[in-house]
């Protein structure tokens, strides 16, 4: 069987997207913060600039799983009752609640106290928009999918990423809370490891008349285990400096973001390789 690469427009858009989501909170606690001046504050804000980029990519890519710009604006036809279009809506209303907030900062046009109801309101919608996300794979005659751990690897995904992309955007001026975002980002992955062996066992179990996970990713444990090395040498390329005192550089920040990334795709790539249907028969 393949390794659900064919999904690999829908993999960088769910990955790249939880990281964005993760970021901007995190840039957003950066700018609540009272200990932020406001050198830090503009260097923060022209940070926040990638976060959109990231999150315009994640998008282009959605579109070309859709096929046309056409199908993409017609899968919000269905919003409230379909959990595609929800994902879209909630994905749009982020996107222009923190972008028109950036634009208006950038330009000096926003007041400090609608700026932070704002951002406030903006977070909650990138949280919306992940859940979102994990609710279009809750299937119900998709057993692989239908289950907790779908939600909580996606949110998982931005608390791994998204603190070391806010902490790499916030620029070297911003040292807000470094320690604290790399031991979220830590306990994420700790976490996420642990329920991944969870799944495991859960998932040896199923079966249907037509296949079984077994056969259709027979080096899961292999794969996933190089999913949470990829995960721990990004971390680590972030963290270590820290460990010595020193501030951790813009170089080896991104190369540990883009290691991250990538351990979060072969995880990801697992994740859509398990699609299984109920069949005849079931077991597990």
């Amino acid at each position: 069987m393949g390794l659900g690469w064919h999904e690999w427009p829908l993999m960088l858009f769910t990955v790249l997207g939880q990281c964005a989501v993760g970021g901007f909170i995190v840039m957003g606690l950066s700018l609540l913060c009272s200990k932020t001046d406001e050198a830090q504050r503009k260097s923060v804000h022209k940070g926040m600039f990638f976060i959109w980029v990231l999150l315009g990519i994640g998008f282009l890519l959605s579109m070309m799983h859709l096929g046309t710009i056409a199908r993409a604006m017609n899968s919000l036809n269905r919003v409230g009752e379909s959990a595609l279009s929800n994902e879209i809506a909630c994905g749009i209303a982020f996107f222009a609640l923190g972008g028109f907030y950036w634009l208006l900062a950038m330009m000096g046009k926003m007041p400090a106290a609608l700026g932070k109801l704002w951002l406030i309101v903006a977070m909650i919608a990138g949280v919306v928009f992940i859940y979102a996300m994990s609710r279009v794979y809750q299937i119900d005659t998709v057993p692989t999918w239908h289950s907790g751990y779908t939600t909580l690897s996606f949110f998982m995904t931005a608390l791994v990423g998204g603190p070391l992309l806010g902490s790499l955007l916030k620029g070297r001026q911003c040292t807000c809370s470094g320690k604290a975002l790399a031991a979220v980002s830590v306990m994420a992955l700790i976490v996420s490891a642990a329920f991944g062996m969870m799944q495991s066992a859960e998932l040896s179990s199923m079966s249907s008349s037509v296949t079984s996970v077994a056969v259709m990713v027979p080096n899961y444990a292999s794969l996933m285990a190089l999913r949470v090395a990829l995960v721990a040498i990004g971390l680590a390329l972030w963290i270590y400096p820290m460990v010595r005192g020193q501030q951790p550089g813009t170089a080896s920040m991104l190369l540990g973001f883009i290691v991250v990334v990538g351990g979060e795709v072969i995880g990801r790539a697992v994740f859509y390789n398990l699609h299984m249907t109920v069949g005849m028969t079931f077991g597990g």
